[in-house]
């Protein structure tokens, strides 16, 4: 059989990962180009397989074991690659990767849906509700995939030479991908029922582990093929980067697929915002029922907040008290609830309540950090409250557990301070990146989740192991731990990493200035 997406998805991106240590290994990242492209799922095929005129069938035959489009016995006896340049190769593997994993994607979902949704067994357990909660619209997602594969299939059938893949995406993007956001969107729900059910029956466990262990699956797990869709989303919005990091500038092909990424960049936006959506409202009512106002109290729940960040800190005793003070009573514990657009600071008490003695407008925050001052003002920061509840300027003299826990709270706090390194979005010619060689689920709000081959910015970092990363595909920022990643240490790779970065989002920055020129008018 061939690969399992979750497999594919393994390879090629653990396969992104070695070509990045070779390129930053070399002085001329040229020199490595032709590791550049992704691993084939296996041997290629016999060139007693190959047919004339070249059809490549992804969809029909279920067991095709996919190679990279140069190893293709149709592409090595057609004498094309000694007519192509190097750089349309390049593009023509980007494109081909696209349709194959498209291919990949769509066994794995289909395995979802006749080995576990119509497994008989699983159907006499689960009540309708349930299996509607834990499948969703699974068959909506999955025949989208087969009439884009078929799209992408005919593509690939009408020349042996690719001509291009990324209008398809696009016009399936804007008429069909709509069922990604429904079904992503149920994650948190389904999670939970899956979580319950696995309590809750014991014969649902018993089946899905037997169902599990079947040698379709190959040792997989039934949650790994649960996350597909929003994996597949996610994942092809990558795919069309790469393509269009290696499309010619100003061509044609360059123009399908900033369309196209950019659709796609909307439906992966909507997918991420549904997600949050249910969580952050019930956190939000959880944070409600446990505040108790002192001051004036402040209407915590709106559809248009949610937590960023929540902690203890010490906060230095007394309203005038000196810096230079040294006794063991010089901070008392308070604690913060930091919302998109509001700073809550209470203290806790008993019943798991906190009392809200003081508030104020995240955009009237500023915060300093302190010189060394000594061993007890060690990771000490002032937080000034430029309006508080009370209408007044207010200071704070905080101090945290760690310094990474003093920096994040600082960037928090403050996110338009200047960080130590400054983001790409400056257009700087060089900053500090770290590619991702360990998967990070963020367990906190401004943590930020790692994938596999993720290159991000280093925008600050701390000497117990943190760093605050700008990730370069998609611009999202968070903390996550230096181990998860290497640094990047070749300046030309890093200067290449950029350049990409510019091109993927400068329709982004022109609808940008568009806007930015509307406004001012």
């Amino acid at each position: 059989l061939g690969l399992l997406y979750q497999e594919y998805r393994d390879k090629s991106t653990r396969q992104e990962i070695e070509t990045r240590r070779l390129q930053d290994s070399q002085t001329d990242p040229e020199e490595s180009s032709p590791s550049e492209e992704t691993p084939s799922e296996a041997e290629p095929t016999s060139t007693t397989e190959s047919k004339a005129p070249p059809q490549i069938s992804l969809l029909r035959n279920s067991n095709s074991r996919f190679n990279l489009w140069q190893d293709l016995p149709e592409i090595r006896s057609s004498g094309v690659l000694s007519i192509l340049q190097p750089d349309e190769i390049k593009l023509q593997e980007a494109m081909f990767e696209l349709v194959t994993s498209e291919a990949s994607y769509y066994k794995s979902l289909n395995l979802l849906v006749s080995h576990f949704m119509e497994n008989e067994r699983l159907k006499k357990i689960l009540h309708q509700s349930e299996a509607h909660i834990l499948f969703s619209n699974v068959l909506d997602v999955m025949a989208v995939s087969e009439r884009f594969l078929l799209d992408l299939e005919q593509r690939v059938e009408e020349n042996i030479v690719i001509s291009d893949v990324c209008d398809i995406v696009y016009q399936h993007t804007v008429n069909h991908f709509s069922v990604y956001i429904t079904y992503v969107s149920n994650q948190t729900y389904q999670e939970r029922a899956y979580k319950q059910l696995l309590q809750d029956k014991p014969a649902f466990r018993e089946v899905i582990s037997q169902l599990e262990l079947d040698p379709k699956c190959k040792g997989l797990s039934f949650s790994s093929f649960l996350i597909l869709p929003f994996q597949r989303i996610t994942r092809l919005k990558l795919l069309v980067q790469n393509i269009l990091k290696k499309a010619e500038e100003k061509s044609d092909r360059e123009t399908t697929a900033l369309d196209a990424h950019k659709e796609l960049e909307t439906v992966v936006k909507a997918c991420n915002e549904g997600v949050r959506k249910m969580s952050r409202t019930e956190q939000m009512i959880s944070i409600q029922k446990k505040l108790e106002f002192k001051i004036k109290s402040v209407p915590i729940i709106s559809h248009s907040r949610w937590l960023l960040k929540q902690g203890e800190l010490q906060q230095m005793n007394g309203p005038k008290t000196s810096r230079t003070l040294r006794t063991k009573k010089l901070f008392r514990e308070i604690y913060l609830f930091l919302f998109n657009d509001l700073l809550v600071i209470c203290r806790q008490i008993p019943g798991d309540k906190y009392q809200v003695f003081d508030s104020a407008p995240r955009g009237l925050l500023r915060v300093e950090e302190l010189e060394d001052q000594g061993q007890s003002l060690a990771n000490v920061f002032i937080l000034r409250l430029l309006e508080n509840a009370d209408d007044r300027e207010a200071s704070y003299m905080l101090k945290a557990s760690s310094q990474s826990e003093m920096k994040r709270w600082m960037i928090s706090l403050a996110p338009n301070r200047r960080t130590k390194f400054v983001s790409f979005t400056s257009r700087l010619v060089d900053c500090p990146q770290i590619q991702c060689v360990h998967p990070y689920v963020a367990q906190q709000p401004d943590e930020l989740s790692l994938e596999l081959a993720d290159v991000l910015n280093i925008l600050d970092k701390t000497d117990d192991g943190w760093i605050f990363g700008e990730r370069l595909h998609d611009q999202e920022r968070g903390w996550f731990p230096s181990s998860m990643g290497e640094e990047i240490l070749n300046p030309k790779i890093r200067a290449q990493n950029l350049k990409e970065c510019f091109r993927v989002h400068k329709s982004d920055d022109s609808q940008r200035r568009k806007l930015g020129s509307r406004n001012r008018q």
